[in-house]
């Protein structure tokens, strides 16, 4: 005799697919420098990012929007070597544009910007 009111098991979910693999011609379609943070301002419109104005070298500036607030001060990224790739599209976050994307870890709840070390000038190539 069974009980009726017993929910059946709910089924195992679905293992996560596996990431797409990327060929060396994919990896050698993006575009890696090294930039110093200028500025860093809160973006006024989202709680989680910053504004950056990063020196990427021969005089080009970029502004790079990051979500990386909870993890660093200003202080603490203005004047700091970052990587940062340069030919994404240009995106619109939170209604700034940014013009790159600073590479980033993630683990033990903390965001680490890659930096260079030792650090090297603006505009030098990432490989």
């Amino acid at each position: 005799m069974s009980d009726a009111s017993v929910p059946a098991p709910a089924p195992a979910p679905a293992p996560a697919p596996a990431p797409v693999k990327a060929t060396i011609d994919d990896f050698r379609k993006l575009e890696f420098k090294v930039g110093k943070v200028m500025e860093c301002l809160p973006h006024s419109n989202a709680d989680r990012l910053y504004v950056l104005k990063v020196d990427v070298g021969n005089g080009e500036t970029r502004q790079v929007v990051a979500g990386i607030r909870a993890s660093y001060t200003p202080e603490e990224l203005t004047g700091k070597s970052v990587v940062v790739v340069m030919n994404l599209q240009p995106a619109m976050l939170r209604g700034v544009e940014s013009q790159g994307m600073v590479l980033a870890a993630s683990g033990g709840g903390r965001v680490s910007v890659v930096s260079p070390t030792p650090e090297v000038p603006p505009g030098s190539k990432v490989s």
